[in-house]
């Protein structure tokens, strides 16, 4: 028999979040474990804030939002907030009352600074690297490097010569200017607030060139045949046993994979870790990353490119098991990347400088480690007593 709909009627009722969001939901794990990091952190919470005035909205919310805008996809802070309004798993994770007036979007902006200044992103990401060391997920000795590059918040038209002035003239003045308003230089100026601009046959790089945007920002290119853009530089280093993500930042997109996997290497020693072999891609392989590796004791695991020869890497290296095992596991740190770019929408990222695409960067990487890592506790909880992780 069909059903018949009802008119909605403005009644007031009782909701039992708990009850809403499914025993089995990953995001109930996720959850608990946001909440113990969070709990481990209230110590740093406390000298970030005066002991009087007018209290601020917890800073534990702030940062548990940042994660449910990498685990929903959500664009923007101001749709993350009009969602608070109506989205009962959103209210539940922030622990909020569903008559709770949300917090509102320029409560990021302002406490943003705050954050950065007290490296809260980073304390949040190292807390969920070493409760997975806790639980035994994470392996002491085993890891995978790569870089990848994160499209700043800029246009290729803010790309212009370090020496131009306010206005976009030469030093010289606006009575420098060449036919068509060129300038000096002969460069076409943008006209109108979004106007067209050639760059054919005009040479631009990092040395005489910046960006008005996002000076931080570098024009840079992946590899050979790709499009340059101007892009912040994303390096990460993995633990091979169940793929969780260890170590991450933004940098200078200029310094480059094989220094910055290099005091990475250094980073994973401070931080109690004993790296024994270390993968990586193709662009790895050469003398110094090789030799960097051989320095701190680790083996380099790097794939070889052809007709290359590198000392510290040959045969006895590439055809050990060990070598073999690495080069598998190592692409799975592309799954990271890949879900920085789609799920944590960090393809282009939403601020301006290395410090705030930092901080978004490392909190989606934390939201990708915690979703694994409630996968993990799930599993574990259904596997027979007794059982062993893998190695």
């Amino acid at each position: 028999m069909r059903g018949r709909k009802t008119a909605q009627r403005g009644l007031v009722c009782l909701i039992d979040l708990e009850s809403r969001i499914p025993a089995t939901h990953p995001i109930r794990r996720v959850k608990a474990m946001a909440d113990q990091i969070l709990a481990r952190m209230s110590w740093h919470f406390e000298a970030m804030y005066a002991a009087e005035g007018r209290p601020s909205v917890p800073p534990e919310r702030l940062l548990k939002a940042k994660l449910l805008q990498a685990l929903y996809s959500v664009r923007s802070d101001r749709q993350l907030c009009e969602r608070l309004r109506y989205d009962l798993l959103f209210q539940w994770f922030l622990d909020m009352e569903p008559d709770e007036e949300p917090f509102h979007a320029t409560s990021f902006t302002k406490n943003l600074e705050r954050l950065l200044h007290h490296h809260a992103s980073e304390m949040f990401f190292a807390e969920a690297v070493e409760l997975a060391r806790e639980q035994g997920w994470a392996s002491n000795e085993h890891f995978s490097v790569d870089g990848t590059l994160i499209e700043a918040w800029a246009s290729l038209k803010s790309y212009r010569p370090k020496d131009e002035n306010k206005d976009g003239d030469a030093p010289n003045g606006p009575s420098a200017s060449g036919p068509d308003g060129a300038d000096a230089s002969g460069l076409p100026k943008p006209k109108g607030r979004n106007g067209w601009m050639d760059f054919s046959g005009e040479k631009r790089g990092n040395d005489t060139h910046a960006s008005t945007t996002d000076p931080e920002a570098k024009l840079l290119r992946k590899g050979r045949g790709k499009e340059a853009k101007l892009c912040h530089g994303a390096h990460s280093v993995m633990e091979n046993r169940n793929g969780l993500c260890v170590l991450f930042e933004v940098t200078g997109a200029l310094e480059g994979e094989t220094k910055s996997s290099l005091r990475q290497l250094d980073e994973l020693g401070y931080r109690g870790f004993e790296p024994q072999t270390v993968g990586a891609d193709k662009g790895y392989h050469n003398s110094e990353w090789v030799q960097g590796c051989r320095d701190r004791l680790i083996r380099p695991h790097c794939a070889c490119i052809d007709k290359r020869k590198v000392s510290g890497i040959d045969g006895r290296t590439t055809r050990t098991g060990g070598y073999r095992v690495s080069q598998v596991l190592r692409r799975r740190i592309e799954e990271h990347f890949g879900w920085l770019k789609t799920t944590g929408c960090l393809r282009k990222s939403r601020y301006k400088g290395i410090a705030r695409t930092n901080f978004a960067a490392q909190m989606a990487m934390s939201a990708c480690n915690l979703i694994r890592m409630a996968k993990l506790a799930l599993r574990d909880a259904a596997s027979p007593p007794g059982a062993t992780a893998a190695a």
